[in-house]
């Protein structure tokens, strides 16, 4: 799989996110009847960056979602392209969203891996939301339709230095429940990355920033990775723009 299917996929995605908000807000008959049913939507650029390190890449991460207060319909997207080279990694996922608490939804859905290869399709569980003191969690289990599974747990905080200055950090932790190795990918703990960003609000929906990522394969990850001649672990300086509207 080449540059283009994996950025083409992609683009798909940010198109199909950007022509959902319009067309569900001019063609919902929801939005003239009652005020409960209405429909909104939501679409976020939270990552499009390069990324300076050991390879440079072009990294993004968006996410949209139609829907009302208790059900939505979420499209994601993330991944990382080398410069020159190719998509290192690329997935978009579908999902079901279900309010089950103030703050907090369960999601239910499917994911397809562009890259790497092999590409997989997973069913995915998961849970989103605000937890205490302000950090947002975004956790998953995927299960492949080859039956090996693995999780994903995202957690974020904003500190604000000022109204329109924000830090960000960041940490996401991947586990696996066995050893895939068509993926290279090992049992156990198989990858951490640690971000820190500082964006600047110009206004509330768009926010250049800058800041830093470290990615570390972790256990038997890290062995195929090395028996490889690959770098485990990067530490990469980046730059962006976050919108959303």
């Amino acid at each position: 799989m080449t540059f283009m299917n994996g950025s083409m996929i992609a683009g798909v995605c940010l198109i199909a996110l950007v022509a959902f908000a319009p067309a569900a807000l001019a063609d919902s008959p929801e939005m003239a009847a009652e005020e409960d049913s209405r429909l909104y939507t939501f679409l976020e650029i939270e990552q499009f960056e390069y990324r300076i390190g050991s390879e440079d890449t072009l990294s993004w991460e968006a996410q949209g979602w139609i829907g009302g207060d208790y059900n939505k319909v979420w499209l994601k997207t993330q991944g990382d392209h080398t410069i020159d080279k190719e998509t290192k990694n690329a997935e978009v996922q579908l999902l079901y969203s279900r309010a089950i608490a103030a703050l907090w939804d369960l999601q239910i859905g499917g994911r397809y891996d562009v890259k790497p290869d092999p590409s997989r399709g997973y069913a995915i569980f998961g849970i989103e939301g605000l937890a205490p003191y302000f950090f947002e969690i975004d956790a998953a289990v995927f299960v492949s339709n080859k039956g090996d599974a693995s999780a994903r747990i995202e957690a974020e905080y904003e500190l604000l230095l000022t109204q329109r200055l924000i830090v960000r950090p960041s940490v996401e932790l991947n586990f696996a429940a066995q050893e895939v190795k068509e993926l290279d990918i090992g049992s156990g703990l198989s990858e951490v990355e640690l971000g820190l960003r500082v964006r600047y609000e110009i206004v509330r929906e768009a926010a250049p920033y800058i800041g830093v990522s470290w990615e570390r394969k972790a256990g038997r990850t890290a062995d195929f990775a090395r028996r490889k001649g690959e770098d485990v672990g990067d530490l990469t300086f980046v730059t962006g723009v976050r919108f959303w509207f």
